[in-house]
């Protein structure tokens, strides 16, 4: 059994609300009518091109909090998380558990569906890695961290970025789609980058984020994060960053290991030998980012090209496809 822990759908009633509010979608948005996006029949049948596989299925982009207004987003969600949690009650052998969505431009409200979204079985929680251009490390969504941790549920942690965040000072938007290809990868560090310097885990020592893409940049970069961050404060002077150093508990290279990983690397063979190696065999988790694949099934197809081809044992090859996903999300297949 395949355990495809993050991919993205839209339930029927949410794509159609979702269109009232998106008729001029631009980047990443102009992709939500893919193949199985909301067509369970074209799912299905690219699905079952693979045997025993299932997925944990999250909403697609752009975000809650980037379609509509807070007077808005709080219906958006709720309208999301109940369609999710029907899927998974009609198809409990497709689909054995979903991530909800937030409305995190109301933290409040965003607060009360997360208990909601709790209630109707989430597994947990699928975050930005902005909100909106605020970081997550804002003193206004400390309060939905600990609810879940309190819950004792797990973070998707997802890349928001698009075409307007220009590469440089002397352009008005990002060209190449660079936005999306090295944009997204520098997103996702960097939202790490704020959880572990808030001290999100000295607080929480077993809460669980799981990175997209496989932890971004952070293992390919693991020096810089390393031996770099030891330094903390020694190229900024006055900023206090030796005072956060002096008062973290462990080497910021410590808690950057704490993340969970998925596989979702387009076929990447470097870069999931180079994730494995950072994060584990035990905090890898098999993903896809279905269904955004040029061709139906591709990305499906590559990735278990890719961890077929790295000549790890059977019993470790069910970690990643599996065993992973049941231990650390709690997930019970029927």
């Amino acid at each position: 059994m395949k355990i495809d822990i993050f991919n993205h759908i839209l339930p029927e009633q949410y794509h159609t609300e979702f269109d009232k509010f998106t008729p001029n979608l631009k980047d990443m948005g102009t992709r939500h009518r893919v193949y199985g996006m909301s067509n369970l029949d074209e799912r299905f049948r690219v699905m079952d091109e693979f045997g025993e596989y299932c997925q944990v299925i999250s909403l697609a982009s752009p975000p809650i909090e980037a379609i509509a207004g807070p007077e808005h987003t709080t219906r958006l969600a709720s309208i999301g998380n109940d369609g999710l949690a029907d899927l998974v009650r009609r198809h409990p052998k497709r689909f054995p558990g979903f991530v909800a969505g937030l409305p995190m431009n109301d933290p409040d409200a965003a607060l009360k569906e997360l208990q909601r979204a709790a209630g109707l079985g989430a597994l947990g929680v699928q975050l930005y890695s902005n909100v909106n251009g605020k970081p997550l490390d804002s003193p206004e969504f400390k309060a939905i961290f600990d609810e879940l941790a309190r819950l004792d549920l797990a973070v998707w942690l997802h890349p928001a970025r698009n075409g307007s965040f220009a590469d440089y000072k002397t352009e008005t938007r990002s060209k190449y789609e660079i936005w999306w290809t090295f944009g997204w990868p520098y997103e996702t560090s960097v939202a790490m980058s704020h959880l572990v310097f808030s001290g999100l885990f000295d607080r929480h020592p077993n809460f669980r984020i799981i990175t997209h893409h496989m932890g971004a940049m952070i293992p390919y970069f693991e020096g810089r994060v390393g031996y770099g961050w030891d330094q903390l404060g020694k190229r900024s002077a006055g900023e206090g960053n030796d005072v956060l150093l002096a008062s973290m508990k462990k080497r910021p290279y410590d808690y950057f290991k704490m993340f969970l990983a998925d596989t979702a690397l387009f076929g990447s063979v470097a870069g999931t030998q180079c994730g494995l190696a950072f994060f584990g065999l035990d905090n890898v988790l098999f993903a896809s980012d279905t269904p955004f694949e040029p061709t139906p099934g591709l990305y499906i197809r590559d990735t278990i090209r890719v961890i077929e081809s790295l000549g790890l044992s059977a019993a470790d090859k069910e970690k990643v496809y599996r065993g992973n996903a049941e231990r650390l999300l709690k997930l019970k297949l029927g």
